[in-house]
């Protein structure tokens, strides 16, 4: 071999390697591909979404039916991929998932009248919030944790929530394409938010390419088989519970009553708002990485304990700050550690529980957490009405110390199979 092929072949590996941790196989780019993908998609109709069936003629409270649907729809696939995952591979419902989202964008593109709407908004791939809660993700945690040795796993799935994270923050700019889109070439909102829609389904075709690269055995030969809830059910029901209980917590400061709240305190314009929004989501992407390093030298379980605890501390102090820039200082620094968990959590989930229940696992304490966190801006915005103090954030830290606490006394004593 010539030197220039070895500076070439040099050089992928360390293109490689700044992509995927030492110890993962090659074939978890294309998860990690079709997770910015996705996300891109998610964070672009998130935001359309609501303005296209205002286009459409739809009243806020049908706006609000059909959104409720997206959610409802979203966690009952979810939950049952993950209890039907065993009899299938992984890769053949990946593969359908990526299909379903081909479609929903092309019947969003297409149907007008509200009962289909409704119909396909429930059982299609939609997601009206910033995070994932698709089928999509128990199916691609599983298959992660599959493609990846326990030393390198907490890095994989840190790399996996940071491209999830910045992919989402480039889809939600890139709303603002349509009013563009009409402006430069003359199409109508309605035409080119449908547009919008059809790219979100191309997206979908990008993730099928992506998936039919995947292999069709496990990667790892002696891997078991998909299997429902054994031996790790106990374990798995107590961890969505706690779960749970932070999602709830989390719900009661969502960003949009976050930035409210801000507006009614400080009278913040809506351009300082977004500055400071931007601000916290660099940040938080950002501690993904350093969340791998901190778990290799304490732990799983002690770096989302004692970076959520920390954070929540933050939290609880940024209502009692007479002054605008001491709230930013916090709720920056709040930003910095509490999203430390999101890698960690997922990758403690994949390691206490067997292989073949990873599927099982991932479905089950996901769809509990996104229905938990749906339901706290209901409680937060009526905090909101009748007192101008900020008890949401004063509840939501107190919910998220009262859930690190029994966190750490209840799985301390459980360690992935690295830390043993």
């Amino acid at each position: 071999m010539g030197s220039n092929e070895c500076r070439f072949v040099r050089t992928n590996r360390k293109e490689r390697q700044t992509l995927l941790p030492a110890g993962a196989q090659p074939t978890a780019a294309y998860l990690l591909t079709s997770r910015g993908l996705r996300a891109f998609g998610d964070g672009l109709v998130s935001l359309l979404l609501p303005a296209y069936l205002a286009v459409l003629g739809f009243n806020a409270f049908e706006i609000g039916v059909l959104a409720t649907a997206t959610l409802a729809g979203s966690a009952a696939l979810t939950l049952t991929v993950g209890i039907v995952a065993h009899h299938f591979s992984r890769r053949t419902l990946l593969i359908a998932a990526a299909v379903l989202m081909m479609a929903t964008g092309v019947a969003f593109a297409l149907v007008q009248d509200f009962w289909p709407l409704l119909l396909i908004a429930f059982v299609g791939t939609l997601n009206p919030s910033s995070g994932d809660v698709s089928v999509f993700l128990p199916l691609e945690h599983a298959q992660l944790a599959h493609s990846v040795t326990d030393r390198d796993r907490t890095a994989l799935f840190a790399r996996y929530s940071l491209i999830g994270s910045l992919a989402g923050a480039v889809g939600a700019l890139a709303a603002g394409a349509p009013d563009i889109l009409g402006e430069a070439i003359g199409l109508d909102i309605k035409g080119a938010l449908q547009a919008a829609f059809l790219l979100y389904a191309s997206l979908g075709l990008a993730t099928l390419f992506l998936y039919r690269r995947l292999p069709v055995e496990p990667f790892d030969a002696t891997a078991a088989p998909a299997e429902p809830l054994g031996k790790s059910r106990t374990i798995v029901l107590t961890l969505a519970a706690l779960f749970s209980l932070d999602a709830f917590a989390g719900g009661l400061i969502v960003q949009s009553l976050l930035a409210l709240w801000l507006y009614q305190r400080f009278d913040l314009s809506l351009a300082a708002t977004g500055a400071i929004f931007f601000w916290t989501g660099v940040l938080s992407s950002g501690s993904y990485l350093i969340a791998v390093r901190i778990s290799k030298r304490i732990g799983l379980v002690n770096t989302m304990v004692f970076t959520h605890l920390p954070s929540s501390l933050c939290l609880i102090l940024v209502p009692f700050m007479p002054h605008l820039a001491q709230a930013i200082g916090l709720l920056l620094i709040r930003s910095a550690l509490s999203q430390m968990d999101v890698p960690t959590r997922t990758s403690y989930v994949m390691a206490i529980v067997a292989p073949g229940e990873r599927a099982a696992a991932a479905s089950v304490t996901a769809v509990p957490r996104s229905l938990a966190a749906a339901s706290g801006p209901l409680l937060a915005g009526w905090l909101m009405s009748i007192s101008s103090f900020g008890w949401p954030l004063v509840a939501a830290a107190a919910l998220k110390i009262v859930y690190d606490v029994l966190l750490l006394f209840m799985f301390r004593k459980h360690r992935p199979p690295e830390e043993r």
